[in-house]
């Protein structure tokens, strides 16, 4: 039986990796579409345009790894820590940056992935240059996954038990 800190914290987890993954899901459709019109009219320029559309999509990786360091905390594939509220809250706390930042960069990093598919079919040269401003977006990502990654680690958590 899970404690109500410890459903706390999943909801947390689950959390990240679902709006993480939907912004990555959504990120990588809309993409997805512009290179297939790209493509569709030049397949040769299929890995340049692929290469933009898989960036929206590392959001929803870095959403699951939140959520599985969340469940190891936990120890929720033996055995399952009871946490109390604020422990709970704290774990679910640590889940937000991820959860928030990985959906709406995988949104806004599409949009500029989009724009790059845009740029590689009119000058295919330029797809360095399209790849470069769509991952400037994922510095964000990537930061909010920091931030989760060391609030998880906060070693209070684990003694917020009962």
């Amino acid at each position: 039986m899970f404690s109500t800190g410890t459903a706390i914290a999943i909801i947390g987890a689950v959390l990240a990796a679902a709006l993480a993954g939907s912004g990555s899901a959504i990120g990588v459709g809309v993409a997805g579409k512009a290179a297939a019109g790209v493509t569709s009219e030049d397949p040769d320029k299929f890995s340049k345009c692929l290469v933009l559309q898989l960036l929206p999509g590392t959001q929803g990786i870095y959403g699951l790894l939140v959520a599985f360091l969340v469940f190891v905390k936990i120890e929720l594939f033996s055995g399952v820590q009871a946490l109390s509220i604020s422990g709970g809250l704290a774990l679910f706390g640590a889940c937000l940056p991820m959860a928030i930042v990985g959906f709406l960069s995988a949104l806004y990093q599409s949009k500029v992935a989009c724009s790059g598919v845009a740029l590689v079919a009119k000058r295919p040269e330029e797809s360095g240059k399209a790849i470069i401003l769509a991952v400037m977006v994922e510095t964000y990502a990537v930061l909010a996954l920091l931030v989760s990654l060391l609030a998880i680690m906060i070693p209070d958590v684990q003694t917020m038990v009962g």
